[in-house]
C-alpha cells in the first residue's frame, strides 16, 4: 500500500545559505511525483530532509501520520532511498550488495526476488562483477533493487537518470511506471525538463523556492506571452545580439538548434520587423522566424524571471 506525503512550512539553512524556504507540498498515495529544477535549486536538501539524514530548522513533514523527524525509524522503514551519487560498495559484488541490503532489512534476495525481478534481470548476469566495475546504467539499476528489496512504500529517487546514455534514460522511466502500478509513492527529481511530462503531476523549483505545482500539461497550458523560435546563419552570436534587441523582446534562450524569446500582445509582421531589422545590422542573413510552442523549459524560465 503507497503513502501520502505532506510537507507543512518546511526551512533549511545552511549558515548564511537558504536551501529551502517554506515549502507546502501535498503528495497523493501512488503518484509519481517529479522534482524538476538545476543544480542547487534545494532537491537534494529536501530528500534528505524527508529520509532524516538531515534536519529542518522549521517546519514538519508527514509520511501517512508518521513525523518524519520524531518517527525517523518508522519512515525510513517503509521508504527505500536511491541518492544522486552512487553509494553502494564498490569492492562488493552486485549479489554481495543486495544480500547485505537486504540484510539490514531483515529480508533476503530470495524472499523478495520478486519484488526487483523487472530490474535485477538485466543486470543478473553480472551478479558475481564488482559494483565498482558496473556501467553507468548497470550501477543504476543495482541502486534500484538494493532501494526496493525491502518492499518499501515509499520510493525517493535523487536525480536517477544523470550522467547515463539516452537508452538508458528511457528505460529507467518504463520500469517506474511499472513499479508505479504495483502500488509505491515515488518521488524523483531531475534536471531534465523534458522528463517531467513522464511524472503525474511535478513542482519546478529555482534557489529554494518552490515556482509552480501541477500537471505538467496544465503547466504548459499556463503558460503566458507568446513564444518564437528564432535561427539565422550565424547562430553562434544569436543570442547575444538578440538580448536587448527591443524592449518588447522579453526572454531570450538558445533552446536546442533554434534560440527561443518571448512577446506580449504584439502580432508576428511585428515581431519580425523588429528581430529582423536588428539582427541584420548585425550582419545576420537567413533569418527565420516562426511561432513556438511552449516546452516545460519555456514555462520554468518564464517562472524564474517573474519570480525574481
Amino acid at each position: 500500500m503507497s503513502v501520502r506525503v505532506d510537507i507543512n512550512g518546511l526551512n533549511k539553512s545552511f549558515e548564511s545559505v537558504e536551501a529551502l524556504k517554506n515549502i507546502n507540498l501535498e503528495i497523493s498515495p501512488n503518484e509519481l511525483f517529479g522534482f524538476i529544477g538545476p543544480d542547487g535549486a534545494g532537491k537534494t536538501t529536501l530528500f534528505r530532509l524527508i529520509t532524516s539524514l538531515l534536519l529542518p530548522n522549521s517546519g514538519t513533514i508527514y509520511v501517512d501520520d508518521l513525523n518524519c523527524e520524531i518517527d525517523f525509524k518508522k519512515v525510513r522503514n517503509i521508504t527505500g532511498y536511491m541518492p544522486g551519487r552512487f553509494s553502494l560498495y564498490y569492492d562488493l559484488t552486485v549479489e554481495e550488495n543486495l544480500d547485505f541490503y537486504a540484510s539490514i532489512f531483515k529480508t533476503s534476495l530470495k524472499e523478495n526476488y520478486h519484488l526487483i525481478k523487472d530490474i535485477y534481470e538485466q543486470i543478473e548476469p553480472f551478479k558475481k562483477r564488482k559494483a565498482g566495475a558496473l556501467s553507468g546504467g548497470m550501477k543504476q539499476k543495482l541502486a534500484l533493487s538494493c532501494a526496493l528489496i525491502h518492499k518499501p512504500k515509499l520510493l525517493i529517487l535523487d536525480e536517477p537518470t544523470t550522467g547515463v546514455d539516452a537508452v538508458s534514460r528511457r528505460e529507467f522511466w518504463e520500469l517506474l511506471k511499472k513499479m508505479q502500478k504495483t502500488g509505491i509513492t515515488i518521488l524523483v527529481s531531475t534536471p531534465y525538463m523534458d522528463e517531467a511530462s513522464l511524472c503525474d503531476r511535478v513542482t519546478l523549483m529555482q534557489k529554494g523556492e518552490v515556482l509552480a505545482v501541477d500537471k505538467p500539461e496544465n503547466i504548459v497550458n499556463d503558460y503566458h506571452g507568446d513564444l518564437w523560435q528564432v535561427s539565422s546563419n550565424n547562430m553562434n552570436k544569436l543570442v547575444t545580439d538578440m538580448t536587448g534587441l527591443d524592449k518588447q523582446i522579453k526572454q531570450v534562450f538558445r533552446f536546442g538548434e533554434t534560440v527561443h524569446c518571448t512577446t506580449k500582445g504584439i502580432e508576428k509582421s511585428m515581431v519580425t520587423e523588429i528581430i529582423e531589422l536588428g539582427l541584420k545590422k548585425s550582419d545576420h542573413d537567413n533569418i527565420r522566424i516562426d511561432r513556438a510552442q511552449p516546452q516545460i523549459e519555456d514555462c520554468f524560465l518564464s517562472l524564474m524571471v517573474d519570480n525574481n
